[in-house]
């Protein structure tokens, strides 16, 4: 009897052993996004990309925890989070579980979004080098997540379908060079960008760069209709509407494509062919550096140490997209200057939404809509970290801010592509 007694004994604590490591088998990598628990946010969202590429899918826990990432603990993904330097906890199934009956629970504004196959990213650059950087590019580097760089011989090739994600930056559809001309008409970088425009759009039978750059944008403009995503910064956001606006109108003075502007320009601009403003007014003076009153740089007095913007919290559950691209440690975040640094609220469209703000200028910073089976995303400002970027100066070293929240906002419009669609609850 005694023997039988001991014999149990060891059989129970055998059991207990074996579901222990049963339960450490069956465990999983959270990714914390907390202002607190993380290292490197910007490296975290690497590591969400790269688990998607080994076909991995990856739950991100809306407004848990900063928007946390959950994902199978494999022993290579978290080699990986060490050698990145992300910081991750390993939880059980069980705790996986109530996680989950929580982040449900219809009181509560979370949610888990399911992300399944990850984007191929294309970036819309000039292949020279000019004398600013890109703040996308720089990030997307930092995190390690891999893109292809295309320009306007690839888009009028029609290989834009090929992708699934389009950034645009500091990028002038209307065929003003930027608008550098008052400042940089004499510098070797101005003269030289403006020659390969002209040839490059004689080469493909235009008589005008405006031409050209007018149906790289209606291309673009095709590639989100059809259901691309596309995301722009700074100067790309308003010039880019512009030239659509303008489509058969040259606003142009002769100094940018040799004749002048037509007569009544701004009369004949057609709104219905923008996607996010309406009723601008374009600055016709070649001198200004400054494409429409879209933008709020010029007459702006919001000093640095007060100039910031809200991020709106949105419903997780019913409004799953703009969580999605609003997922942040911090929902002040620290405003920044740009050729366009945020947008003036009366001009924007009734069906644009706007998921960031400064209250007190009454600017919108960030904003979102849809056309037709595809989303876009325009965010104002040249650099998150650099209040007042200007040109020639040097390039941001994000290994010094490896937790920037207005970084992230850019790196959420990336992973968002890759959700699982969900129903429509309305």
């Amino acid at each position: 009897m005694k023997m039988v007694m001991m014999t149990q004994t060891h059989l129970s604590k055998y059991l207990f052993f074996f579901l222990l490591s049963f339960s450490a088998q069956a465990s999983y990598l959270l990714i914390p996004m907390d202002d607190e628990a993380q290292k490197d946010h910007l490296k975290a969202y690497g590591i969400a990309f790269w688990t998607l590429e080994n076909d991995v899918t990856v739950d991100w826990l809306l407004n848990f925890r900063g928007g946390s990432f959950l994902i199978e603990n494999q022993s290579q993904i978290e080699k990986e989070c060490i050698i990145r330097g992300v910081s991750y906890e390993i939880i059980t199934n069980a705790y996986k579980q109530q996680l989950q009956i929580e982040l449900a629970h219809p009181e509560s504004n979370t949610d888990i979004i399911k992300l399944e196959k990850a984007p191929k990213v294309a970036v819309y650059s000039p292949k020279g080098n000019l004398p600013w950087d890109d703040a996308v590019t720089l990030v997307l580097t930092y995190a390690e997540i891999p893109y292809d760089v295309i320009y306007d011989q690839e888009i009028l090739s029609d290989l834009l379908p090929l992708y699934d994600w389009l950034h645009l930056h500091h990028e002038d559809f209307t065929g003003q060079y930027g608008k550098f001309y008052a400042s940089f008409k004499n510098a070797p970088w101005y003269i030289e960008q403006k020659r390969n425009f002209e040839e490059e759009a004689q080469n493909f039978g235009h008589s005008k760069v405006s031409e050209q750059k007018l149906e790289v944008a209606i291309k673009i403009k095709e590639f989100l209709t059809g259901g691309g995503f596309l995301f722009a910064m700074c100067s790309a956001t308003d010039s880019y509407d512009i030239a659509l606006a303008a489509e058969g109108v040259d606003i142009c003075e002769h100094m940018f494509d040799g004749d002048p502007m037509t007569e009544n320009a701004q009369e004949k601009l057609d709104y219905d062919k923008s996607i996010a403003f309406k009723n601008f007014q374009i600055i016709k003076n070649p001198n200004i550096y400054e494409f429409s009153d879209i933008d709020v740089t010029r007459g702006r007095k919001v000093p640095k140490d007060k100039d910031y913007f809200v991020l709106f919290e949105f419903s997780a559950k019913w409004d799953p997209i703009p969580t999605m691209l609003c997922q942040n440690h911090n929902q002040i975040i620290k405003g920044f200057m740009g050729q366009t640094t945020a947008y003036k609220k009366n001009l924007l469209k009734s069906d644009v939404l706007i998921m960031g703000e400064n209250n007190i200028a009454n600017e919108a910073k960030y904003i979102h809509g849809k056309l037709g089976k595809g989303m876009w995303t325009f965010y104002g400002g040249h650099d998150p970290e650099d209040y007042q970027h200007r040109v020639g100066d040097p390039p941001t070293e994000l290994e010094l801010h490896p937790n920037s929240p207005g970084y992230r906002l850019i790196l959420n419009n990336i992973l968002f592509p890759a959700a699982k669609k969900k129903k429509q609850k309305t």
